[in-house]
């Protein structure tokens, strides 16, 4: 792939496209493209971390694992934001990384990417704040998942997970939603027939697609305007952070 061509990609990541030029241009040359199949884990609970991740499309999920091998959602990532970012080199986190969109990301070493920490500003602010907006989704995903309806939960999931890849319609096995949102499939089964009947999505085997977003916005818990609104506000709080200052 040509610089140009590389140069041009890392504008699909949102929080990449921000840097400043002189940044962008030297950690472009850091990253690597990495095509994210469906289930694709990038990293396990406990387990050092050894890239990070700046999804382009597609959509990352964070997941918390039990001893009995139950899981659900605690966080989603897409191309607003970075996967994988422990408090240094060698670090973990207690989560399990997977693709739960397919799409692409680019991958840097963590090793670089600490570096290119120390080197830039600009980076280091949009890391942190965007580091804390997704703590703040992990926060009130706690009490999404305990108090609200498996078909409010799987609205807030699809209308996310289109926020991020610009498509309602999803490759996904219930299967891999129950796993997601930790209920059993037979659970989501009965979930996605109640949206379907509302004429809210069309369900077939192993695809799921959005047919009706602003009736979909209606059922979805609170959540889904929750976390829009904070990533909106982030975003504009990083489009602040290096605005140049005039003399006058």
């Amino acid at each position: 792939m040509s610089v140009t061509a590389r140069a041009t990609e890392i504008t699909g990541n949102r929080l990449l496209a921000r840097l400043p030029d002189r940044d962008r241009i030297r950690i472009l040359q850091k990253l690597a493209p990495r095509a994210l199949e469906v289930r694709t884990r990038l990293f396990e609970p406990g387990e050092v971390v050894d890239s990070v991740y700046f999804p382009l499309e597609g959509v990352v999920s964070l997941v918390t694992v039990l001893e009995d091998g139950g899981s659900v959602e605690v966080a989603t990532v897409g191309n607003e934001g970075v996967v994988g970012v422990p408090a240094a080199v060698g670090g973990s986190l207690m989560v399990r990384a997977i693709s739960q969109v397919g799409g692409r990301s680019l991958s840097m070493p963590i090793g670089a990417f600490f570096d290119e920490l120390a080197l830039s500003q600009p980076l280091t602010t949009l890391v942190n704040t965007y580091v804390q907006s997704l703590f703040g989704q992990i926060s009130h995903a706690v009490a999404c998942n305990r108090l609200h309806s498996t078909e409010e939960r799987l609205s807030r999931w699809l209308l996310m997970s289109q926020d991020r890849v610009g498509s309602g319609q999803f490759s996904i096995s219930q299967e891999f939603l129950g796993q997601t949102l930790g209920v059993g499939r037979d659970t989501v089964a009965l979930a996605a027939d109640i949206l379907e009947r509302a004429g809210l999505v069309t369900c077939r085997p192993g695809h799921l697609d959005i047919v009706d977003r602003s009736g979909l916005e209606e059922v979805s818990c609170e959540c889904y305007r929750v976390f829009r609104s904070e990533q909106e506000a982030v975003a504009e709080a990083r489009s602040r952070s290096w605005q140049p200052h005039l003399a006058v």
